[in-house]
């Protein structure tokens, strides 16, 4: 009996002790959800559009046509030089914290034949990871927490959560559609200018502008761009100009960087990727170019995050790079050939659309289009959530359609999701196959 007790009694002491070890756990986790939570730079920033939809586009019996990356193949001279590089035993080690000397020697050798005058490798460049740390290191060097940054819309959608973690007030100015045109063209979105010169005032730190335009296709024209340069002189206000598909720009149109128009070279930093530029959008390398006085702000910024980026890659970069600026204005430059190759793309898939009755808008520049759903009169009143139209839309079609697009209110403001709503993306920078399936499912649209 004794021992009985004995045990009844370890057993009533386990059970309490137990119980306190869970109160104590209980008011330890109380403390930590209550004081280890998202630091403010980061509040109301948890919602990605590329988190929600490309996961769901992941599934192999879907045709992607939403996130924006190529599924042909890259130059082989480029991978053929990574391969190169990595059989180098050094070029496996760190490099240049700013960018790979051989690098920043040809962004400048190309970049000083477009610009028309000379630009310093190790002063005038930073090497980045990707167009994305091109821009974080711009905002975090150069925009202080109580600024106001402008930004025209649609837009890439990390520019918001970038100057918000900054600290700074993004102001948005949205291109507007010329209205009564049937066939429409990337070139009928336009700012208003009385609209756009309201947005400056003494808090406006920057405008960023994107030339050619995620997702519409823009190509700012010289009037437009001289408009913009105006009002930065004007305001002392700095320009950050994402031109990451600068070398994407379709017949009878011409890319015009802001920084050559007079008194911008000194206030720009122009955003460049190598992803776009050879079609290694997995590489993330991208460049910051601009004045001495502002880069090393920026310079500043990758010394203390990220420091430097893989050796192999920027070598890989610099031998494609150097390779094309010998070619520059013959048939064979990739800078050139792609975009001839994606015009042909582009005209099939705005084919493809008008067919299925959609209505697409022609880009100038770039690999995407937008397309107008609105006339398919898709009724989606069964979806009960408070998304936009063109979120349900997305969601349906992948669901119902297994095509997989990215809905356009995710690169806009609250203000103009009406405008934007009836819109999708859709990326044409695929293998002729991959558009063979889209081709298949909207043909086919009104009998699935």
């Amino acid at each position: 009996m004794s021992i009985v007790r004995h045990v009844l009694c370890c057993s009533r002491l386990a059970c309490h002790s137990a119980k306190l070890n869970s109160r104590r756990l209980s008011t330890s986790q109380h403390i930590m959800s209550s004081r280890h939570t998202n630091a403010k730079r980061i509040e109301g920033l948890e919602k990605n559009v590329w988190v929600a939809f490309t996961s769901v586009a992941a599934d192999p019996s879907i045709v992607n046509l939403g996130q924006g990356y190529p599924d042909i193949p890259p130059p082989s001279y480029v991978k053929e030089a990574l391969a190169k590089a990595a059989s180098v035993d050094k070029m496996n080690q760190y490099t240049r914290g700013f960018g790979h000397p051989s690098l920043v020697k040809a962004l400048a050798q190309v970049y000083g034949k477009v610009y028309e005058h000379p630009i310093d490798p190790f002063r005038d460049i930073l090497v980045t990871v990707g167009g994305y740390g091109s821009l974080f290191s711009t905002m975090q060097g150069l925009v202080e927490e109580g600024d106001e940054v402008i930004i025209v819309e649609p837009f890439f959608d990390c520019y918001v959560p970038m100057v918000r973690m900054a600290g700074a007030k993004p102001v948005m100015i949205p291109l507007r559609l010329k209205s009564g045109k049937k066939n429409i063209t990337s070139a009928d979105w336009y700012l208003d200018p009385d609209e756009l010169s309201s947005k400056f005032n003494a808090k406006t730190k920057a405008i960023i502008i994107n030339t050619p335009n995620n997702p519409i296709g823009k190509v700012f024209t010289r009037d437009e761009l001289q408009m913009i340069a105006d009002l930065c002189i004007k305001h002392d206000t700095l320009c950050f100009s994402d031109e990451v598909y600068e070398w994407l720009i379709y017949r009878g149109h011409q890319h015009i960087k802001i920084a050559t128009l007079p008194g911008m070279w000194d206030r720009t930093i122009t955003i460049g990727s190598a992803g776009k530029t050879f079609s290694v959008t997995g590489w993330k390398l991208g460049w910051s170019v601009g004045p001495e006085h502002l880069i090393k702000h920026l310079q500043t910024v990758m010394q203390n995050t990220l420091y430097t980026c893989p050796t192999p890659l920027q070598e890989a970069v610099a031998q494609g790079l150097l390779r094309d600026y010998e070619l520059m204005g013959q048939p064979e430059c990739y800078f050139t050939s792609l975009a001839e190759e994606l015009e042909a793309k582009r005209d099939r898939m705005a084919a493809i659309v008008r067919e299925a009755g959609m209505t697409p808008v022609i880009p100038e520049g770039g690999y995407f289009m937008l397309v107008d759903v609105t006339e398919l009169n898709q009724d989606l009143s069964h979806m009960a959530d408070d998304d936009a139209y063109d979120y349900k839309f997305v969601k349906w079609m992948i669901k119902e359609k297994k095509l997989a697009a990215i809905p356009v209110t995710a690169f806009v403001g609250d203000e103009s999701k009406t405008q934007f709503e009836r819109y999708i993306r859709l990326c044409f920078i695929k293998k002729d196959s991959t558009i063979d399936a889209a081709e298949r499912i909207l043909k086919n649209w009104k009998k699935m």
